[in-house]
């Protein structure tokens, strides 16, 4: 019974690394379909702007729009929403944006810079985008964490005008959504969604201003219309299913462990959950856990088929050898559920998120810790980092060159230019030499 839950691999069988490539595969849904509508989309709102917004939000959204006054929100209506949500959801939503804030300030990046013996300055100079976008899924759907987790990284690196889009189908508009939007200092609200509104924040349209960068998560055409737009404006990343793995040395109490593994589980039959162990009873005590607490969940469905096709328990000899399987994942979240766990962290190379300690469980950093939820998936932690301030701050080079450093440096680079065959850019140089 227990192996029709979740599957069983053991590190030191010969095929290993065989079964736990077969396990992480997951490509990116490519869809041809999806990407020729997309593209349509895309044109479509380039050319006639809001008319081809209005046009897709009544198509997809099921709604009856005729001006693009009816998408804008007004910013009392965020007000509004805070006022209306119980008192309970409220504060726990201005806890978390407090401590949200407080850690991303210690993300800041200043200027600097550094003169040389001769006079010459050196250095950078940080400034905030002006413009991001941030896309919240809507509807019936509530994920008011997202817009604190793209939002106030935003506003603390000083961007001047945060946008939030977020569809409203059949007009239905999440109050605690408006009322984290209304927390974080959103600026704009358009209650649109889909390729049409990505294209709109790239693109811009009569009432939409084009921004830099465009963040969050939303379904395949949102996924697709990001990817066709990266480059004319920034993007976060193109996020996979969502990932957690669990190194624990047998000693958590396993009905913990099964729902930090489920936890994952419950977000869509995709997701992909992951528990490393020395300790082979312990496995078993976890796989029986999975099995009782599965029956409790109302997303159990969804929760079954993510761990029966994507999840595994995988016994290793030691934790070293945990370490090294879960660097060669790359997961998003990490739980280090072992004694001592800071003893570890020299040795773990990649990781979106990691979690130090038994008491730590990942859902903490889903909604309040502090750090952000936007998190490299599908072994991208190898070299991505967690959604920052740091994303939304540009850095320009300074150079300012006494008369002394361009005589020394010009006539380094006239070497140079020449040799690359660079006539204009060695003449260049050359004028600001000082004559021997």
């Amino acid at each position: 019974m227990m192996s029709k839950t979740i599957r069983r691999l053991d590190a030191s069988s010969r095929d290993f690394s065989t079964q736990l490539d077969a396990l992480l595969a997951w490509e990116s849904v490519a869809d041809s379909a999806v990407e020729a509508t997309v593209a349509e989309i895309l044109q479509q709102v380039r050319a006639r702007g809001d008319a081809a917004v209005i046009e897709y939000t009544n198509r997809f959204d099921r709604r009856q729009l005729t001006t693009a006054r009816e998408f804008c929100l007004d910013k009392s209506a965020l007000t509004a929403a805070l006022e209306r949500i119980p008192a309970e959801s409220r504060q726990a939503l201005q806890s978390a944006a407090d401590r949200v804030r407080s850690y991303h300030e210690h993300q800041l990046q200043a200027s600097w810079q550094y003169q040389e013996e001769d006079g010459t300055v050196l250095g950078q100079q940080i400034s905030p985008m002006e413009r991001v976008g941030i896309y919240v899924p809507g509807g019936k759907a509530s994920y008011p964490s997202s817009v604190l987790m793209n939002a106030i990284p935003a506003k603390v690196a000083g961007v001047d005008c945060v946008s939030m889009v977020v569809p409203a189908p059949d007009d239905q508009l999440n109050d605690l959504v408006l009322a984290a939007a209304a927390i974080a200092g959103v600026d704009e609200v358009f209650t649109i969604g889909g390729a049409q509104a990505v294209a709109a924040l790239a693109y811009g349209s009569e009432s939409i201003g084009r921004v830099d960068k465009i963040v969050g998560p939303g379904n395949i055409f949102v996924a697709a219309a990001k990817r066709a737009v990266f480059g004319q404006v920034a993007i976060d990343m193109i996020a996979g299913p969502s990932e957690i793995l669990v190194i624990c040395d047998g000693k958590t109490d396993p009905d913990w462990i099964a729902m930090d593994l489920l936890s994952q589980a419950e977000h869509d039959e995709q997701a992909q959950s992951i528990l490393l162990s020395p300790n082979a009873a312990f496995l078993d005590a976890v796989a029986v856990s999975l099995e009782k607490l599965l029956a409790e969940l109302p997303r159990r469905e969804i929760a079954a088929q993510s761990i029966r096709e994507r999840g595994a328990l995988i016994q290793v000899s030691d934790i070293a050898q945990a370490i090294e399987v879960s660097n060669r994942i790359a997961p998003e979240h990490l739980e280090v559920s072992v004694d001592a766990p800071e003893q570890y962290l020299p040795q773990i190379r990649h990781a979106g998120a990691i979690f130090l300690g038994r008491h730590t469980a990942e859902a903490l950093g889903d909604y309040c810790a502090g750090p952000n939820h936007v998190l490299p998936t599908s072994g991208t932690a190898r070299f991505s980092s967690p959604l920052g301030v740091y994303d939304f701050q540009k850095r320009s080079s300074i150079i300012f060159c006494s008369p002394e450093g361009a005589d020394k440096l010009g006539r380094i680079a006239s070497t140079l230019a020449r040799g690359e065959g660079l006539d204009a850019h060695a003449r260049s140089a050359e004028y600001r030499v000082a004559e021997d």
